[in-house]
């Protein structure tokens, strides 16, 4: 059951994608919330990723619309027995769904009440007509085509590349992938713990409670309750600031977006990097994505081998530095130390960041200026117990 004859191996996909696509968008007309996209983010990758790496579990055929199958048309090697890197890399983004949900419904988000701030603010801007175009177009097709293209790795590992054993790239690349993961979850935690604590201290002054006592933690944060890589030494000024700029965030603006990023990345070199000759299998009826031949044969032969199965990994950069440039316009116009912030840590590499330059003072020019240490991360010697150094 072929559908808007798209190639075999995004029949389904296809179907679903469609399917969802359309839910999501009349459920944010009826709801008045487009945030719907935003509940299904965390799963729809693994699902995606499961059909690919599970196609032989699946009928040959298609009993009826949206019913998962395996099409003939992919050959006997795609669906003769799961392929492990394909099943190695659904685990690992298994792993990332599980993050990313529990960040998610800790956050609040999955209540069919709650809606990004972001959307807000982007509807205040445009005309209403506009919005909903961008509503359609983006926010509902366009996520959930990009939530797709994620996938495509996997598919990659299971239908172009012959099933051998794992490697040393494999098993690399996951240990890496496990890290990146480690990295993100202690982001998410920092910056959980940091509202934790600001409004804590927002809610101690709206009740008039004394503050006078410097850095004093308000009697409404529990600093054991968060994990224990998220208990920083947080500061009064921190909460007047308004954004977080301790942990990892001292390096990056945006280290949960950076792993992120890093985490797809990894996910394209799995096939990329294994020893098995899967792009010599590469056909315009089996690349991982419709692209238009006479496009391709245009590009150089290594590059024309490779390209398709990058754009994931293009994709999800330009999305997140596009989304975070949206974002970090909105805080700008909140706190006023934001843009200094920006001037002085990197917007997902800590490598552009000055505290990192200052490691290699004497290649580096560095800002003379010591002003925005204070601005940023408070006293730069001691805190009040004259014990412990600011994180």
């Amino acid at each position: 059951m072929t559908f808007l004859s798209v190639p075999p191996h995004l029949d389904w996909p296809v179907q679903f994608c469609v399917f969802v696509s359309l839910e999501t968008w009349v459920h944010s007309l009826v709801t008045g919330n487009v945030s719907q996209v935003d509940r299904l983010w965390t799963f729809l990758p693994t699902i995606y990723s499961a059909y690919f790496a599970l196609l032989p579990l699946l009928p040959n055929e298609q009993p009826f619309w949206l019913v998962p199958y395996a099409p003939k048309e992919l050959g006997y090697q795609a669906v003769k027995d799961l392929s492990p890197r394909a099943v190695l890399m659904l685990a690992l983004i298994a792993t990332w769904m599980c993050r990313l949900s529990y960040n998610t419904w800790r956050r609040g988000l999955f209540l069919s009440s709650e809606e990004d701030y972001r959307w807000e603010v982007l509807r205040q801007k445009l005309h209403p007509i506009l919005f909903q175009i961008t509503n359609l177009t983006f926010i509902a097709f366009t996520q959930n085509i990009l939530l797709l293209i994620l996938a495509l790795p996997v598919y990659t590992a299971s239908v172009l590349q012959p099933h051998t054993a794992l490697t040393t790239s494999d098993y690399g690349l996951a240990a890496l992938s496990l890290v990146v993961l480690a990295l993100e979850f202690t982001a998410d935690n920092q910056q959980f713990a940091f509202h934790a604590f600001k409004h804590a201290v927002q809610a101690e002054e709206k009740k008039n409670k004394s503050v006078t006592n410097g850095d004093s933690k308000p009697l409404g944060y529990d600093a054991s309750a968060q994990w224990p890589g998220a208990r920083l030494n947080w500061q009064r000024s921190d909460a007047k600031r308004g954004f977080i700029t301790r942990g990892l965030w001292r390096y990056s603006r945006h280290p949960n977006f950076a792993c992120e990023q890093k985490f797809w990345h990894i996910m394209m070199l799995f096939p990329l990097l294994c020893s098995a000759p899967s792009y010599a299998m590469s056909t315009p009826a089996t690349l991982p994505l419709p692209l238009p031949a006479s496009f391709l044969f245009a590009l150089p032969p290594a590059i024309r081998l490779i390209f398709p199965h990058i754009i994931p990994s293009l994709v999800i950069s330009a999305l997140f530095y596009s989304s975070t440039l949206f974002t970090e316009s909105i805080t700008a116009a909140k706190y006023a130390g934001y843009k200094s912030y920006q001037r002085h840590v990197g917007m997902f590499e800590p490598f552009f960041s000055t505290i990192v330059l200052e490691t290699l003072r004497s290649w580096f020019w560095v800002d003379k200026n010591d002003n925005f240490r204070e601005e940023l991360w408070g006293n730069p010697t001691l805190t009040n117990d004259k014990t412990k150094k600011v994180d």
